[in-house]
Formats: C-alpha cells, structure tokens, sequence
C-alpha cells in the first residue's frame, strides 16, 4: 500500500513536468518572392533584342518585358510620341505592376526629353547603337545628302531619327528649312516613301529595309562618313540604385543582357526569332537588316558627347537654352556597369 501511495506524486510530477515543457515554436511563413524586375522597351524596334533574350534566360518569374520606353520608369505620359507608353506586356496580356518600370530602353534623345521633369534618370548601359541611314528614290533626282535640298521627306519627329536627319542635312550645308519635313510613325514613315508620298525617309530598322526592298532598283541609300548613331540605353531610377535590393536584382539582370549582346554579334538566330514574334515583322527582314546595328553592352567614350549634341538640338526645337555638359553628366551612372563587369 504505500508503495502505490508513493507512485501518485511521482506520476503527478511527471505530467506536470511533460505539461510544462516548451512546445516548439511554429516556423515562420517564407517570406514572397520580389515582384518581377520589370523592363520595357518599344515593341517594334530591334535594339531591345540583346533585353528580350537575356529575360528568355533569367530564372522564370524574375523578369518581365514589355513595350514602352523612359516614360515608364515614372508612368509619366508623353503626349510627343504615340507609340505608347501605358507599359502594355510584350505579349499582350496584362500591364506591367501599374505601367511603371524598373528599367527602360529607349535612345538618349528620350531619356533627355524626359530628365527635364525628372531629374532622376539615369543611364546605366548602352545596349545598341542604330546605324542609321537616309533612303530615297532615284527617280526623285537624290544621290546624296546635297539631293535633298527642296525634298519631301518622312522621319518620326522627337525621335533619334529626326536627329540623324539633321545631322544629313549638316554635312550637305542645310538646314531643316531646306526642306520639307512629314512626321510619321515608323511603319508609316516606310509606307510613304514606297506609296511615292515622300522622296526620302530617315527612319530605324527593319522599316528602312522594308522600303529598300519594296523600291527596287530605285533605290538609293547613304550614310555620310561620321553621322550621327542612335545611341539605344537601358534607364534606371536614380532612387532604385541605391537601394540594395534593387540594385542587386539589376546588376544581376544586367549580366545577363551582356550575353544577350555577345549573342547579338555571335549566333543571332534565337534572338531574331524573338523579335520576328514580339514585332510582327518577317524574320528574314530582321536578318537583312542587323548589320545596321552594334551591340556594345557597354558606355561608349563618347557618350556624353552625343548627349551634348543632342540636347542642343531638343533645346532648339523647345526653344530653350540647352543644359550644360556638367549639367547632363549627371544623367549617365557608370558604377552599375563596373559592379557588372566584377562580377563577369
């Protein structure tokens, strides 16, 4: 009897003591995954090739395209271009997290355009240069820059190629007055030289091409030795470079898109490809017309110099004093190319 009596204290401790042990604390739910850099650049050109291929390559999830340029970065509007900038998927379906971007393309005649309201862009590398060139018509009596005195022609104006025709006309002696200047979208721009609408156009790839090809034996074309070169960047926010975390995902896909250039210049066919699907036009037009572009994935020595031209020529068209070299040095970052070259 006693030895039972003994036993119900001990038994009693012991579910006292297993009651009171600490039950293991409940693991902490992963925290979600960041949402998808995302990276526009206008759908109908081909310098965002070197971009749509590096997002192809990316982990899934991590990276989305879609068509826009500088605006997006703010989801500002811009009421002097009409190719859209409402951040409208590559492949149709819904906007990009709001229209805004973490990383733009477009040529530096835009991200100059739009650093006037804000102060913030800043390029971070140069994907492609567009070598741009005037095609006319025989028949029209054009053989040169010195021909298009007193001709029609078509470019896109606000654009890179309204700068590159500028600069045409420099080397012959003329001026934009000399003649008589039609502002169309690309497409159309092509459209109106082959429809015999205009003598010449100054416009990007493939749509040069495609009026090459559709005129034939008509046709002429010209680059004078030392034009003018679009100069086709990715754009950040200065904001998103310093923070960490962003900076960290961009220097990351940055590496990537310089594959995507040594693809470029290497074994294009994949990325081609891509942009036949994304453009709507025929890969063997893209093909035709890629030598008429570099793809350097890198910040040319020059690049400030080009600004500066640049800036001079919005300023006139905006009849505005253009700002200063110091002023627009600010606009290119170099340290995000440096932390992508260490980690090459």
């Amino acid at each position: 009897m006693r030895k039972a009596f003994l036993l119900g204290p001990v038994v009693a401790l012991t579910l006292a003591a297993c009651g009171s042990s600490p039950r293991p604390e409940r693991s902490a739910d992963p925290a979600p995954p960041p949402e998808p850099l995302s990276v526009v650049g206008h759908a109908s050109v081909l310098e965002f090739g070197p971009v749509l291929l590096a997002a192809k390559k990316v982990p899934p999830g991590t990276v989305v395209t879609a068509s826009g340029g500088v605006p997006n970065l703010w989801n500002a509007q811009d009421s002097q271009l009409s190719s859209g900038v409402a951040g409208r998927a590559a492949s149709g379906s819904a906007p990009v997290t709001s229209g805004t971007a973490d990383l733009a393309g477009n040529a530096g005649t835009q991200t100059l355009r739009m650093s006037l309201e804000h102060d913030d862009a800043r390029i971070v590398m140069t994907v492609t240069e567009g070598l741009y060139r005037i095609v006319a018509r025989k028949s029209a009596g054009i053989t040169g820059p010195t021909d298009l005195k007193g001709k029609r022609i078509a470019t896109f104006a606000n654009t890179s190629a309204a700068v590159f025709l500028s600069d045409v006309l420099r080397t012959a002696d003329l001026t934009e007055d000399d003649v008589t200047i039609t502002s169309l979208t690309a497409p159309a721009t092509a459209d109106a030289l082959i429809n015999g609408e205009v003598d010449a156009i100054s416009i990007w790839e493939p749509e040069s091409e495609r009026a090459v090809k559709a005129l034939g034996d008509d046709v002429v074309t010209f680059r004078p030795q030392g034009s003018y070169r679009e100069v086709y960047s990715l754009n950040a926010k200065a904001g998103d470079l310093v923070d960490p975390q962003k900076r960290a995902r961009i220097v990351e896909f940055l590496r990537a898109v310089v594959d995507g250039c040594r693809a470029a210049e290497e074994d294009p066919a994949e990325m081609q490809a891509l942009l036949a699907e994304r453009t709507g036009q025929p890969l063997e037009l893209i093909a035709e017309s890629w030598h008429h572009h570099r793809f350097p994935c890198d910040l040319p020595d020059d690049l400030l110099d080009v600004l500066v031209a640049e800036e001079q020529w919005l300023a006139e068209k905006d009849g505005r004093a253009p700002r200063t070299r110091e002023q627009l040095e600010v606009l290119i970052d170099g340290s995000v190319l440096e932390e992508v070259r260490a980690k090459k």
